[in-house]
């Protein structure tokens, strides 16, 4: 089985499928997020970068955004800007305020939404990446307007079970293993900022 897959969605927009059960390429997916938003920024002629960690602390299922923010803070990056952390998470009550932070303070950024999301049994533990924007909520019913430009999602549930009691009952241990996965990986992109050499 690949460490990797792309599955093409809506025309030619690709998804990245990365298995956090097996072993874990950091290096792979820090590249590929690296070039996305090199690309991104090229187009917007974005001055920064911002990682905009959705989620809520009080479901497991829902912890991922908030421990990859909380990750990030801890490690002291410093070329990016991180929004959503557990002390302070973004989640559907205040996602609207936030995205108007975003006009008003990040105009002139590249965001990276990161969010928990439901999918197919077998992608469970999963984590996927690709360029546009995050619909956060599908995976509880909620209709939430899309962020980012950039997202990242952790798949820690199937779609075939919309009941949000069902994200309480996610194992942490599967939360945990994502977000070492995701926030290493974003560690590693601002080390290439650093010096592109490592390449």
């Amino acid at each position: 089985m690949k460490l990797w897959e792309r599955i093409g969605i809506r025309g030619n927009r690709d998804v990245f499928y990365y298995d956090t059960k097996q072993t874990f390429e950091a290096e792979e997916f820090a590249s590929r997020l690296y070039h996305m938003i090199s690309m991104e920024q090229e187009i917007k002629q974005a001055a920064g970068v911002l990682f905009l960690c959705i989620g809520t602390d009080r479901s497991t299922g829902d912890s991922l955004g908030p421990l990859i923010g909380y990750k990030l803070k801890e490690s002291g990056a410093r070329r990016m800007e991180v929004l959503g952390t557990l002390e302070r998470p973004v989640h559907a009550m205040n996602l609207e305020t936030y995205q108007t932070i975003l006009k008003l303070r990040y105009p002139n950024h590249v965001v990276v939404a990161v969010d928990a999301s439901v999918g197919s049994m077998e992608h469970i533990g999963y984590v996927t990446l690709g360029r546009g924007a995050l619909k956060p909520g599908l995976g509880v019913s909620k209709e939430l307007r899309a962020v980012g430009d950039i997202f990242i999602t952790g798949i820690v549930g199937s779609c075939g079970n919309y009941d949000p009691l069902m994200l309480q009952s996610i194992r942490l241990s599967i939360v945990m293993r994502m977000a070492d996965c995701i926030s290493r990986s974003i560690c590693l992109v601002e080390k290439l900022w650093e010096n592109p050499a490592l390449l």
